[in-house]
């Protein structure tokens, strides 16, 4: 790796730690870089998932004023998190690398247009809300679990879904959703860590990069990331994620 190379993986992670302290979809700047660098796509996305964990552990202390009175809710939401975050690493592993080769660049764009659509989404879901559960109910329970096996296995834009998820079904405000939604994708994010620092092939130099990066830009991403402009943020996670895509397809 080139001091060069270094440094853009470093600039990633500051990129994607902020923007996962707001939006998500952090994995869309700093995977594809890692790709770019040369890094093998599994390795890259097992070694981004481990150097993202300290980025949101920024983000959630940064949001713990919004935390506070969901200690229940989170428990109850995080164990499907844990769960789900498990079956998605499993299926990394288990799964041959062609498989992923051939589904990420999918999952890539199924994230890019999320990311596009998730506010007129979030308004349409929650203008057909009928009733609030403190918790969500059964349903919202089995789509976190759904979108903490998606973390899991590759993890781009999980906040998104995350954010549409409970946005849709529980009634509080945003800022009290996003600060739910980073502690759930800090535990998606630590359980596939600790299963692929266990098992995985790890690109330890892309990890600390990474990890350095992430934890600033979480810190920063928390404190300033609501002033940020939505479209520009939304525009330049979407640009990155189509030259991902175009990359892994033709490479």
């Amino acid at each position: 790796m080139t001091l060069w190379e270094a440094v853009a993986i470093f600039a990633a992670g500051v990129g994607a730690g902020g923007i996962n302290a707001v939006v998500g979809s952090g994995s869309l700047i700093t995977f594809p870089t890692m790709v770019a660098v040369g890094i093998p796509p599994v390795v890259a996305n097992v070694s981004n998932n481990i150097g993202l964990v300290p980025g949101s552990m920024t983000s959630v202390l940064g949001y713990r004023a919004e935390l506070e009175g969901q200690r229940s809710r989170l428990v109850r939401l995080g164990i499907g998190s844990v769960i789900g975050s498990l079956i998605g690493g499993l299926l990394l592993l288990s799964l041959p690398a062609r498989t992923f080769n051939v589904v990420v660049p999918i999952l890539i764009g199924l994230s890019c247009v999320l990311v596009v659509i998730q506010p007129r989404l979030n308004r349409w879901l929650a203008a057909r809300r009928e009733t609030a559960n403190p918790h969500g109910g059964p349903w919202l329970w089995l789509g976190v679990l759904g979108a903490g096996a998606y973390g899991g296995y590759f993890g781009a834009a999980q906040g998104v879904l995350l954010i549409g998820l409970l946005g849709s079904v529980l009634d509080e405000d945003l800022q009290r959703v996003n600060a739910a939604k980073n502690v759930l994708a800090l535990l998606v994010n630590a359980t596939a860590a600790l299963l692929f620092i266990a098992v995985a092939e790890v690109d330890w130099r892309a990890v600390a990069l990474v990890a350095l990066g992430s934890t600033i830009g979480g810190f920063f991403g928390a404190r300033f990331g609501r002033k940020l402009p939505a479209p520009v943020l939304r525009g330049i996670i979407v640009c990155v994620g189509v030259v991902a895509m175009v990359k892994l397809i033709y490479a």
